[in-house]
Parts: C-alpha cells; sequence; structure tokens
C-alpha cells in the first residue's frame, strides 16, 4: 500500500487519486489542498490548473508550476489551520506548510490559501505567503542581577541563570 503524500495516513488509491483522476469532487476546503500537494507530488499539473479558480487561470504559469513540481523532493504538508471550508460552505481558509528541498536544501512553504466554491465544486481562489511571526514574551524577562524567582534569595545568575 502506498501512503497519500498528502499526509492523511490513507492509501493513495482511497484518499487523493480518486480526486486527481476526476473520479469524485473534494468535499472540503481542506482536501483539496491536500489533493494539490499530492498533486505536485505527483507531477499532475492538468489537476492544479483545473482545481483553479476559472476567474484565476489566466494567471496560471503551467511551466513554472511543472518545473517547481518536478524539480523540488516533496517532504510534506503540515495543515496549521482552516476556516470555514466545510461541505456546506461556499467559502473556506487553509493555513498550510508544505515541505521541500531544491539541490539538497530544505525549504518551507507557509500560505494561507483561500478557496471558493463555484457550481458546488470547490477551487483553490488565491495565496498569500504567510510570515513567521514575531516570539511575544508573556512574562518580564529575569534580568542576570535580578532575585532568583525561585526563592533562595540570591541573584538569578548566582543560583537559577549559573550556567551549567
Amino acid at each position: 500500500m502506498e501512503n497519500c503524500p498528502c499526509g492523511s495516513g490513507k492509501a493513495y488509491s482511497e484518499c487523493c487519486l480518486p480526486l486527481i483522476k476526476g473520479e469524485r469532487a473534494a468535499q472540503t476546503a481542506e482536501e483539496l489542498m491536500r489533493s494539490r500537494f499530492t498533486a505536485y507530488v505527483k507531477h499532475e499539473i492538468d489537476y492544479i490548473y483545473d482545481t483553479t479558480h476559472p476567474e484565476h487561470r489566466d494567471d496560471f504559469d503551467r511551466d513554472a508550476t511543472r518545473d517547481w513540481s518536478e524539480n523540488s523532493e516533496w517532504l510534506g504538508i503540515e495543515i496549521k489551520n482552516t476556516s470555514k471550508g466545510g461541505p456546506g460552505d461556499e467559502e473556506g481558509e487553509v493555513e498550510f506548510i508544505a515541505s521541500f528541498a531544491q539541490k539538497g536544501i530544505r525549504k518551507d512553504h507557509h500560505e494561507l490559501s483561500t478557496f471558493k466554491k463555484k457550481e458546488g465544486k470547490w477551487y483553490f481562489e488565491d495565496g498569500k505567503g504567510v510570515s513567521v511571526r514575531p516570539y511575544v514574551r508573556v512574562e518580564d524577562k529575569i534580568g542576570r542581577n535580578d532575585p532568583c524567582p525561585c526563592g533562595s534569595g540570591k541573584k538569578y545568575k548566582k543560583c537559577c541563570g549559573k550556567e551549567q
């Protein structure tokens, strides 16, 4: 059994292959997103084009898409968040990270994709890169000369902040 590249844990023949071959349509925006990732892995450029919203196909660069698909080693996809995009919705968003390697260098493509239904069928509408969010400290930083928070009465640098 060949596992599906989309990370569902299901067999490819039971997961994304029926979508790519047109045997059934994606029921959710996330399912379409996963099948599009699988299409990149399997170099199914026509499927990627066909699942792009008809109003956005003029922007589709088949050669660049094929080049990215064929010259990448696809490592996996992680769905970070979904908003709407269920069977009863008309639009939805999927935030994901697609990991791949090119010329031995690992890269992560972090994107927030929007999806829209047209005549009851899900389509990819647009994608925007997601930048890494800066770390925001919740608690105050402990200074080296501040009292140690463990309650020992020593300075932090002489107690728990001491380099090992």
